[in-house]
C-alpha cells in the first residue's frame, strides 16, 4: 500500500477546516516574533543494534521572541493525559512565566537536550546559575520506539544547537522532521504540524498559532474534517503491520499575540484538547496530551529597579473567539503532520506507511455534494453581533 502521491498540507485537498482565516504562513510563526528549528537525524536500516540505529528522531525547536531569557513571557498549560513528559512545566505552571525556548524530541533523549538548552543558554548569559537563578528548560518528548533506536543515545548538545541557530520566521517544516521524525499518529506517518488562525478586527484582530508533535491513537479512530476516514481506509489497510505496544502521545505548543495572563492559557490550553478529540484522540491510558501556550503581549523582564509592571489583560468574556480559533488550528495542525509525512521504514523493518491523500480528496467531494454548500470563509455576521 505504497504511495507516491505528492504530499500536500491539509487545506489544499478542500477539507473544511472552521471559519477562521490562517495567517500568512498557516504556522506558529505567524505569531510576530516566534520561530521554529529542526535537527533530523535519519540514518541505517534493518535490524535494531542498540546504540548504533537505525536512528529516525531528532529535535525541533520553539523561540518564543529574541531573548526570553531577559524577556519573559506569560504562559500556562494543561495536562489532558499524563503518560508523557514536559520537562520544566511544574515551574511554568507554578510562575506562569516561559524563560526558555521550547524544545521537542524523544522520549529517552529529554535529558540530553535539556542538557544541550542549559549549555547554549549559558554560552549567552553567563550569569545563570550565580548572577541569576538556575534554568528549568522545557522540553518535550513522545515516544518514537517503533521507528527510532530510541535508547540509543543518538540526539545530542549539537543536535539541539543545530535546532536552535536553524530557527526562523515564516513556512515551517512538517511531517518527518525535528523531533516529529519518528512520530506516528492513527497508525499513519506523522510527526510536527502547524496551524494558525487571524481573528477579524471585531474579535480584536488577534494572531493564534500552534504547533504539535503528534504521535497518537489507532486507524478506526481517525477523524479528518469530521469525516470517518479511518473506517473508510480501515479494510484497505486490514493486516498491515503497526504498533500495538507504545501508543502515544501529543504534544502541543499554542503561541498568540493576544494579551493573555497566565489562567487565561490555561484555560486556552483546555481547547486544545477538545481539537484533538476531533482527529481522533479519546486520550488513552498509555498516552500524553500536554499542552503548553504563552502569549507575547506582555513581557516581564528578568532586570528591572522598579517594584511593579504593567500588563494588558484581554477580558475573560471576550476569550471565546480564541477558545475556537485554537479548536480549529489544533485540528489542522494535526492534520497538516499527516498529510505532509511520507511513509518510513525504521527499526527491524517496522513499515509506516503515509496517509492516502487522495482517498481523504474523496472523502472531502463526496460531503461537499451531500452538502452543497461552501466553505465557511469566516465569522457569520450574527456571530460578530452576538460577540459584541
Amino acid at each position: 500500500m505504497p504511495t507516491t502521491e505528492e504530499r500536500v498540507r491539509a487545506r489544499a485537498l478542500g477539507l473544511p477546516l472552521g471559519r477562521f482565516k490562517p495567517g500568512k504562513h498557516n504556522a506558529i510563526t505567524d505569531v510576530a516574533g516566534v520561530r521554529v528549528g529542526h535537527s533530523t537525524i535519519i540514518r541505517g536500516d534493518g535490524p535494531l543494534v542498540a546504540g548504533r540505529g537505525p536512528v529516525r528522531t531528532g529535535v525541533t525547536a520553539i523561540i518564543p521572541n529574541d531573548d526570553v531569557f531577559e524577556q519573559r513571557l506569560a504562559a500556562g498549560a494543561f495536562v489532558l493525559n499524563g503518560a508523557g513528559e514536559v520537562a520544566g512545566l511544574t515551574q511554568v505552571v507554578e510562575w506562569g512565566l516561559l524563560e526558555t525556548p521550547i524544545l521537542l524530541t524523544n522520549t529517552m533523549a529529554v535529558g540530553a537536550v535539556s542538557d544541550g538548552v542549559v549549555r547554549y543558554m549559558v554560552d549567552r548569559h553567563p550569569g545563570i546559575g550565580h548572577e541569576h537563578d538556575v534554568i528549568i528548560p522545557v522540553v518535550g518528548e513522545c515516544d518514537d520506539s517503533y521507528l527510532n533506536d530510541s535508547a540509543g543515545g543518538h540526539v545530542t548538545e549539537a543536535h539541539v544547537r543545530e535546532a536552535i541557530t536553524a530557527a526562523q520566521s515564516g513556512p515551517v517544516a512538517e511531517g518527518c522532521v525535528g523531533g516529529g521524525t519518528g512520530m506516528i499518529t492513527c497508525d499513519f506517518k506523522a510527526g510536527i504540524g502547524t496551524s494558525s488562525r487571524k481573528l477579524p478586527q471585531v474579535f480584536g484582530g488577534y494572531t493564534l498559532g500552534l504547533l504539535v508533535m503528534s504521535n497518537f491513537g489507532k486507524l478506526h479512530n481517525l477523524r479528518v474534517a469530521g469525516l470517518p476516514v479511518g473506517e473508510v481506509l480501515a479494510e484497505q489497510f486490514k493486516g498491515a503491520p503497526k504498533r500495538r505496544q507504545n501508543y502515544g502521545s501529543i504534544i502541543a505548543v499554542v503561541a498568540t499575540d493576544a494579551p493573555l495572563l497566565p489562567h487565561q492559557l490555561h484555560r486556552l490550553c483546555k481547547r486544545v484538547a477538545l481539537g484533538i478529540g476531533r482527529v481522533g484522540s479519546y486520550a488513552a491510558h498509555g498516552s500524553g496530551e500536554i499542552v503548553v501556550a504563552f502569549s507575547t503581549a506582555n513581557v516581564v523582564p528578568r532586570r528591572t529597579r522598579k517594584m511593579v509592571t504593567k500588563m494588558k489583560l484581554l477580558l475573560d468574556v471576550r476569550l471565546d473567539p480564541l477558545y475556537e480559533a485554537v479548536m480549529e488550528a489544533t485540528e489542522e495542525a494535526i492534520l497538516n503532520s499527516l498529510c505532509m509525512a511520507t511513509a518510513m521504514t525504521g527499526v527491524n523493518d517496522h513499515h509506516v506507511p503515509a496517509l492516502p491523500l487522495d482517498e481523504v480528496r474523496r472523502c472531502a467531494e463526496v460531503t461537499r455534494r451531500l452538502f452543497a454548500k461552501p466553505v465557511p470563509q469566516g465569522p457569520p455576521t450574527a456571530d460578530v453581533d452576538a460577540e459584541r
